[in-house]
């Protein structure tokens, strides 16, 4: 098939471009057609969630027709409704999960308990260090008056 789109395509004059482009038209179509279907049921399938969603949000069961596009976002359907259904109640009830926090309350004094050991830690390591690089000076200026003073013996 490759080499008869090819000798299509590579033919002369109009008559070959058009014959290519009506083999392409009809090897595309049934790919159209299919997404065009997919796009309209998804479509269908929004309208009917929007439909159901403002069902919920104000307890007043939606007529079942459903338009081919979907409807413009009507005000107040956003965010939460001021008045929800019992039903909306009840399932927003059903979906509370009591959280037990112990555990991450555990994990977090833990975790500080940790923070703190090594905070104290680097707090030793650093006057460790201050103190060394004071002797280290102080050791550096008494050599340096030895070395000035001419009192320079190597031992």
């Amino acid at each position: 098939p490759r080499r008869l789109w090819a000798k299509m395509a590579a033919g002369s004059g109009p008559g070959a471009r058009e014959l290519f482009a009506e083999g392409l038209l009809q090897f595309l179509r049934p790919a159209v057609r299919q997404l065009d279907r997919h796009v309209h049921s998804v479509r269908e399938s929004q309208v009917e969630l929007r439909e159901h969603i403002d069902s919920l949000a104000t307890g007043e069961p939606n007529p079942g027709a459903t338009p081919a596009l979907l409807p413009p976002h009507r005000e107040g359907t956003r965010g939460a409704h001021p008045n929800p259904s019992p039903e909306l109640c009840r399932i927003n009830e059903d979906q509370k999960v009591a959280l037990d926090l112990d555990p991450y309350v555990k994990k977090l004094l833990n975790a500080r308990r940790r923070v703190v050991l090594v905070n104290n830690i680097l707090q030793n390591a650093q006057e460790r260090l201050r103190r060394l690089n004071h002797s280290v000076a102080k050791e550096t200026v008494r050599r340096r008056a030895m070395l000035e003073a001419g009192g320079y013996q190597g031992k």
